[in-house]
């Protein structure tokens, strides 16, 4: 099992599914859908689903008993019950499926990973089909990054030049960003408030949800390409950035640019039904601020110290609106420096001492850090490694992180850069996404242990075609 049980005793003898045994209860068909073929038939036995009065068990939590006649899956909500079929998956092995008990409750109540669509746009089926990785892993959100300064990709009625102009670019870098070559390719796409309410209901049948991000104050420059009057003039038009790495322009502080801002909250929360919404608010340069008569009269008017702390007054103001619309505003630790309202979510990144820094401040905290959670990051230096933005970042050190017991939850963060393709993609993204799924599902830590269920894992992946990164030593099932 990946991640481990929280308690596990095998027992003699296997349950055989393959004799197409019925599923009954709370989400049978959901449940049918998951175990495939070998459910759903009138066979006597079969598997069960069963919710029941267990408090012990949280919302999350299961138990699954295996005897040879059936499997019995029993929780207090139907969330546990649908990780109890992920567990029933991965232990269907060529054999059946081994006697015993498993009970389980997770750790963390955010076990998420994060999937920039921003820079690379996706099909929403690359979307559904890592919903369905997620899910298999018991990770419970996907963190949707939306927009950057290389592309906006979330429709906006109110302001559809949005994705008319910001969802495409001229080209992309070719090779490491820092040697300055462009593919020449133009590229582009963007999902409808249709598409993404489908993803969302997909999601949620799963036990996933779509916690959407939509970067403010900065990041900006595919927003400010297509609403010219959102940026600062300097007489130079601003285009959808094509090159990697962080752009100078932001956001005004103009009433119309926040006016702005709350249009494509109310939207956005319009079609996420999240309790979380993630604003951004990370590597805010504010140069433009600092030379903008606009921007001193708003340091003036709201007493801030200096126009750096203007990320402080956008990132007040926007969690004000979503606070307003039922929700809570989640923005990455750079907001920590600049007074932000108790209630934000902090997504630390920058380093292990930020993710202690948010939990000093008093904050909810997602723990993300870049040294252990960035599986963008190349997972070897050897050569023959793809290119990467940064790295090494070994199974091993991601395995070892360990947020403590005060966080939220923790995170794995796929920036898209250098992932282009779906093979890039599942290269870099897996086997290491098993060892932050169980970072953040396990309160133990074995990686002798995980390394040898890993290696009983990856026949499971390789079947559902995951192009994941064979660790040294493991051989690929070629099908």
């Amino acid at each position: 099992m990946i991640p481990l049980a929280a308690s596990a005793r095998p027992e003699e003898g296997t349950f055989q599914p393959g004799v197409r045994a019925p599923v009954r209860g709370p989400h049978a068909a959901l449940a049918r859908e998951l175990l495939g073929p070998a459910a759903g038939g009138d066979a006597s036995g079969g598997i069960e689903l069963r919710l029941v009065s267990d408090p012990s068990l949280g919302a999350e939590g299961y138990t699954l008993a295996v005897t040879p006649e059936r499997a019995v899956i029993s929780a207090a909500d139907v969330a546990g019950l649908r990780w109890g079929v992920q567990t029933l998956r991965q232990l269907d092995g060529p054999d059946g499926v081994p006697c015993g008990t498993v009970r389980d409750v997770p750790r963390y109540a955010w076990r998420g990973v994060m999937i920039d669509v921003a820079r690379w746009w996706r099909p929403v089926s690359f979307l559904r089909s890592y919903v369905d990785l997620l899910a298999l892993h018991k990770f419970n959100v996907l963190h949707l990054h939306l927009t950057d300064d290389q592309g906006w990709r979330f429709e906006v009625r109110g302001h559809p030049r949005l994705t008319e102009v910001g969802s495409r670019r001229a080209g992309s870098p070719a090779g490491h960003a820092r040697e300055g070559r462009s593919d020449g390719t133009p590229h582009g796409g963007f999902y409808t408030q249709r598409e993404l309410r489908d993803l969302v209901e997909y999601a949620a049948a799963r036990g996933v949800t779509v916690v959407p991000e939509i970067e403010f104050p900065g990041h900006s420059q595919a927003a400010i390409a297509a609403l010219p009057w959102l940026g600062h003039s300097s007489g130079t038009p601003v285009r959808v950035r094509t090159e990697w790495g962080i752009s100078s322009h932001v956001l005004n502080v103009g009433d119309r640019a926040a006016g702005f801002a709350r249009d494509v909250l109310d939207e956005l929360c319009d079609v996420f039904p999240s309790r979380y919404v993630h604003i951004g608010g990370d590597e805010v340069r504010g140069e433009e601020w600092a030379a903008d008569s606009e921007a001193a009269r708003r340091v003036a008017e709201a007493g801030l110290d200096g126009p750096r702390a203007l990320l402080g007054w956008w990132g007040r103001l926007l969690a004000d609106h979503l606070r307003g619309l039922g929700r809570r505003a989640v923005a990455w630790d750079d907001m920590l420096d600049h007074d932000p309202p108790e209630d934000m979510v902090i997504m630390a990144w920058r380093g292990v001492d930020r993710v202690e820094a948010a939990l000093r401040a008093g904050h909810d905290v997602v723990a993300a850090p870049h040294t252990h959670t960035y599986l963008d990051y190349a997972e070897s230096d050897a050569p023959g490694e793809p290119v990467s933005i940064a790295g090494p970042l070994p199974l091993e050190t991601v395995y070892g992180y360990d947020a403590g017991e005060s966080v939220l939850g923790m995170q794995a963060q796929l920036w898209g850069e250098y992932l282009p393709t779906r093979e890039r993609f599942d290269y870099n993204a897996f086997p290491r996404l098993c060892a932050v799924a169980e970072a953040a599902w396990s309160a133990g830590r074995d990686l002798d242990g995980f390394t040898r269920r890993l290696a009983d894992h990856l026949p499971l992946l390789d079947r559902l075609g995951v192009a994941y990164r064979r660790p040294e030593g493991a051989a690929r099932v070629h099908l």
